[in-house]
């Protein structure tokens, strides 16, 4: 078999699970749904795997699969773009999306869409593989919408349910915002570089580099500052940064295996990744590259803040995800593309381990979500508390874990730059790491520590679901679940450390990203480097090991020995506590200035301007008027003679009047 028609099995084989899951599944039912698409993730993993061995002996692909349409000079095509950038996040995507497929067997047993489920997240990875497989951008446009589409699809699944709905339509409606931007940046880039195909497009890149673009008169922008800005607009919906991150954690809504597999591992992180791969242009812009980075410190901080407060577990790692999406993007502000992308590779097996460890929590409490209704778990889910805490202990830096390296290397990249706002970027993700490590171990500490209160919450009625069972004793979940929560702890574990030497310092990437020599962060970071171990060594003397060392402790004195005081704290501080609890007042606001101004727009459109010009003026108006002159008319149509000769003469004097003018 050649390389092209494997190429082609990766995104294929699931979109033909797709098919006959989402065609056939009423027929052939419920094993055979899974076991086909189970069957073709599977499939494109090992395809991926081949293609990733293919790469790593240097050899890469880029071509044309099929042309679909040619205006003029013009083609729009469909074709694969394989580099190491491509052939390491199909990896990421194939391996995250098999587990979860194999863990959906578990966890939507009961579901009545049991087989329109398993359909749907094996169309979503066939997107995503188009996404990230994308040489040119109407292909990348395609696939970044058809995300879009299924994760609205998998948000809303449980239909019946008001607040999925809400959730979906939320989503949907924000990443329209991010998306407008998107399609504006791929505009520009059609009407000045002729071209959407990514060779041509970064290859013409700096000869364009002065060229500038006139928005507003006597206003004149650099033409790749507002490119990139406005494609990272699209990265912002995607990626749920500041301000477009409310509808991530209101996605929690759909079943838990989306929550892992859409918003952790693999759709979040695609504007990431569309970010990287569009180095060759934003290494042209430093006002993009910083604007870049001051998001992303933004979001870093102040979502991590938000993790603090909540008590459903999804959302704790809901708003966990959007802060390490912000540690990606400083990464990406700093021109260290490789570090953010080495950091979206091991946040997806460490943050869909975390996920799915909470669904399997999740099941256990008969799906009552509501951490303060469960504690001392880990005497009856052994399995699920060890991969929990490799999960966390990885999520908050932990030396010679897979998170530790690409966070660490994040802060020192933010300290490094010089782009302005790079000083308040370093603040932010230094900040973030104690507070990623005090909501993390809060979390888990009152999930699988202190006392029992799950018996406590069925009393009190936080039992969400009761056809799941009535109270009882929690017990470890099937293998079709924690299969799945063993396998991705390993990479969990190793995969930073094996890693972090050839994607960081080595040549691994090689021309999928390209850095300017004016901004060589890593070349600094690079004479920093002296192998992972001595990395890790040194990180125990570092403030960021401190800081997460003193965010753990806290957490275990205020939430095993003094209960009390967080309690205090929020009545003591209540402005700062309903801040938080209320989300800084972002949906409040987005409902008042949008949706009540959209809904004031349009009252007083129809008030005026249908109602007044169109139905008053247009239409009325118009009638009213034939009808005053049909009244006029009518009083010279009396049947007597004298009046129309009267009219006659008038109508003589007139034209001989007009006449006489004339000449």
């Amino acid at each position: 078999m050649d390389m092209q028609t494997l190429y082609l099995i990766v995104p294929l084989a699931p979109l033909a699970g797709a098919i006959v899951a989402g065609l056939l599944g009423h027929v052939i039912g419920r094993t055979l749904s899974h076991l086909a698409t189970i069957a073709g993730v599977a499939v494109a993993f090992i395809a991926s795997v081949l293609v990733f061995q293919d790469v790593l002996a240097g050899h890469t692909y880029n071509g044309t699969v099929y042309t679909w349409m040619v205006l003029g000079d013009l083609r729009f095509e469909v074709g694969f773009l394989i580099d190491p950038l491509t052939a390491m996040m199909m990896l990421v995507v194939t391996f995250v999306s098999l587990m979860v497929h194999v863990y959906t067997i578990g966890y939507m047993h009961d579901d009545p869409g049991y087989q329109r489920f398993f359909s749907y997240i094996s169309l979503f990875t066939f997107s995503m593989l188009m996404l990230v497989m994308s040489n040119n951008f109407l292909q990348l446009f395609f696939g970044w919408e058809a995300v879009g589409l299924v994760s609205y699809l998998l948000i809303g699944f449980w239909y019946t349910k008001e607040s999925a709905i809400y959730a979906n339509l939320k989503a949907f409606l924000v990443n329209r915002v991010g998306d407008f931007g998107f399609i504006l940046g791929i505009g520009l880039v059609l009407a000045y570089f002729g071209s959407l195909d990514y060779a041509t497009v970064f290859a013409k890149a700096p000869s364009l580099a002065v060229e500038t673009i006139t928005i507003w008169p006597d206003s004149p922008w650099m033409l790749m500052t507002v490119i990139g800005i406005l494609l990272f607009i699209g990265a912002m919906g995607k990626s749920a940064q500041f301000p477009l991150h409310v509808w991530l954690p209101d996605s929690m809504e759909g079943p838990t295996p989306i929550s892992a597999l859409i918003h952790a591992a693999t759709m979040v992180t695609a504007g990431i990744f569309m970010v990287a791969r569009m180095s060759p242009l934003y290494e042209l812009s430093d006002v993009a590259l910083s604007f870049i980075m001051v998001i992303g410190a933004i979001t870093a901080l102040f979502m991590g803040l938000l993790g603090i407060v909540q008590n459903d577990i999804k959302r704790v790692v809901a708003y966990s995800t959007l802060s390490q999406l912000g540690y990606m993007t400083v990464a990406l502000g700093a021109s260290a593309y490789s570090v953010a992308v080495f950091h979206l590779m091991t946040h997806a097996f460490f943050k869909a381990l975390l996920f799915l460890a909470a669904g399997s929590v999740i099941i256990a409490m008969h799906h009552n979500q509501d951490i303060r209704y469960m504690g001392g778990l880990k005497k009856y889910m052994p399995i699920t508390w060890i991969t929990s805490l490799i999960g966390s202990l990885a999520l908050i830096g932990t030396p010679f874990l897979s998170g530790f390296y690409s966070k660490e290397t994040i802060i020192e990249a933010a300290r490094l730059s010089h782009l302005p706002g790079s000083g308040f970027a370093y603040f932010a993700v230094l900040a973030g790491v104690f507070v990623t490590a005090f909501y993390s171990f809060r979390m888990y500490f009152l999930v699988f520590h202190g006392k029992e209160r799950f018996r406590q919450g069925h009393a009190h009625g936080n039992e969400l679901d009761a056809h799941h069972g009535h109270g009882g004793t929690p017990h470890e979940t099937p293998w079709v679940i924690t299969g799945p929560l063993l396998a991705l702890a390993l990479p969990s574990l190793a995969i930073g450390y094996m890693t972090v030497e050839s994607m960081l310092y080595g040549d691994f990437f090689g021309n999928a990203i390209y850095v300017a020599d004016r901004h060589p962060v890593m070349t600094e970071l690079n004479q920093h480097f002296h192998g992972a171990a001595a990395m890790a060594l040194h990180a125990l003397v570092t403030l960021p090991f401190w800081l997460a060392v003193g965010g753990v402790g806290l957490a275990a004195f205020f939430y095993l020995k003094r209960p009390d005081i967080p309690a205090a704290i929020a009545k003591r501080f209540s402005f700062v506590y309903s801040l938080l609890v209320n989300k800084y007042w972002f949906d409040e606001l987005y409902s008042w200035v949008f949706a009540q101004g959209a809904r004031s727009l349009g009252g007083g459109l129809w008030r005026r301007g249908d109602q007044g010009v169109i139905d008053g003026l247009m239409v009325n108006g118009t009638a009213h008027l034939v009808e005053r002159f049909s009244r006029l008319v009518k009083a010279f149509q009396s049947g007597y003679i004298y009046h129309y000769a009267f009219a006659m003469l008038i109508g003589v004097f007139a034209l001989v009047t007009w006449f006489a003018r004339l000449n």
